[in-house]
């Protein structure tokens, strides 16, 4: 069974791509992000390998890619193909796994089957990516919610932004979780300078 994480977020555009890259290089780890829509800049497997420090043979070819900056299943029929979950499988790979999903758990697909399925069919924990911004804590405890309800592990969850203790505390302790960090927002972002920044804010072993 490949060992791995799977990285999903409260919402989109919440920095979770940054995140699974400065995940992806503590751990040398291999990064897969299995769809991918909208292709403006390459896509996230692209920034991911910038970012990250990693060989390119350490980023792994998505399943799919998608023109449209949409929902996959809406940027699938544009298209006019249907993602099938049959190529959804997990790679096998030596080494650690990190496997970014598109947007949040409830985003379709196709029109049978949500994100949050495919994740419950992997069997690998999940690392919940929430913004501290306002909102975050319906955000993240209805992900949680639905995490548990599908009975999908929760590694934890990781913060992105600027501090809001109060938010952040209340997310773990209402939605029993552990807190694995908070990764600030940066003005200047360079592999360097995330590597240094994700290395002062976690502790690589909370992700093995």
């Amino acid at each position: 069974m490949t060992q791995g994480v799977i990285v999903t977020g409260t919402d989109t555009g919440i920095g979770k791509t940054v995140f699974a890259a400065a995940l992806a290089g503590a751990l040398q780890a291999a990064y897969w992000k299995p769809i991918q829509c909208g292709l403006d800049g390459g896509g996230d497997s692209e920034r991911v390998r910038a970012l990250s420090g990693l060989p390119p043979g350490r980023i792994l070819p998505e399943a799919y890619r998608l023109q449209m900056p949409a929902s996959p299943h809406r940027a699938a029929e544009a298209e006019g193909i249907e993602i099938s979950v049959s190529k959804l499988r997990l790679p096998e790979i030596d080494g650690p796994l990190v496997v970014e999903g598109a947007g949040g758990l409830m985003v379709p697909v196709n029109r049978q089957t949500l994100t949050i399925d495919v994740f419950a069919s992997w069997r690998l924990p999940v690392i919940l990516v929430a913004r501290t911004a306002l909102g975050t804590i319906n955000h993240s405890l209805l992900s949680i919610e639905a995490l548990n309800g599908r009975n999908i592990p929760i590694l934890g969850i990781a913060f992105v932004g600027d501090e809001i203790a109060d938010t952040e505390r209340t997310i773990v302790e209402m939605g029993n979780v552990r807190r694995l960090g908070r990764l600030p927002l940066l003005d200047a972002l360079t592999p360097a300078k995330l590597a240094e920044t994700f290395a002062a804010h976690f502790r690589v072993e909370d992700f093995r």
